[in-house]
């Protein structure tokens, strides 16, 4: 599966063009989001697609197979992005912590309504859902590294690590199911509200 972000391209981790869906995919993203998982059916979104309900299975096994694609997509853009933006800074552990909150907020900004389909999880079989987790994890474990990195290099000073990283993708996730991008904020604005909120939870204190 390919990602919206080439890493070696600098700064691509900061650029979101429009979503490039196929019909199904875009049609499924706006009804999922619309009426939520259950309340969108098979024949609704063929409807929506302009296709017939076999045609729809064609392409996807059955409605649950469509909103896995959907996540495990919006996973897998996330974390090529986070990844890029740890790079980008460098060997500072300030710098690639608050470039890994900024991608993070970022994503939940202009990708909010990708990012809020995160909810609908609940309605997937455990053999899906454990898949996505397992995807998931790695985006903490990610964040565990850079905090704990930071602590070591004593820029960071958090009592436990293990908790704050859990307490801070929550709050990051939450933000896809209030924001707007015709709101009063930019994603830019949020993303740097967030990253003094991130730098304060893991106790950076500046050195310089």
């Amino acid at each position: 599966m390919t990602t919206e972000v080439e890493r070696d391209a600098p700064g691509a981790w900061r650029r979101f063009e429009p979503l490039q869906l196929g019909p199904i995919l875009e049609c499924a993203l706006e009804a999922f989001s619309e009426n939520g998982f259950h309340g969108t059916t098979v024949r609704d979104l063929a409807r929506r697609v302009g296709v017939t309900v076999p045609a729809l299975y064609y392409h996807h096994e059955n409605k649950e197979a469509v909103l896995v694609t959907l996540l495990d997509a919006a996973v897998l853009d996330l974390i090529d992005r986070v990844l890029a933006a740890v790079a980008a800074g460098g060997d500072d552990p300030v710098a690639r912590f608050g470039n890994a909150v900024e991608a993070i907020v970022l994503n939940m900004t202009h990708r909010a309504k990708r990012s809020s389909l995160d909810s609908e999880l609940r309605h997937v079989s455990p053999e899906n859902r454990r898949t996505y987790a397992a995807s998931r994890k790695r985006l903490e474990l990610i964040m565990l590294d850079l905090v704990r990195d930071g602590a070591e290099q004593d820029v960071f000073a958090v009592d436990d690590i293990d908790e704050s990283v859990r307490a801070m993708l929550g709050m990051f996730q939450s933000i896809a199911r209030w924001y707007q991008l015709d709101g009063p904020l930019t994603p830019a604005q949020v993303a740097d509200r967030y990253t003094a909120i991130a730098l304060r939870i893991v106790g950076h204190h500046d050195t310089a």
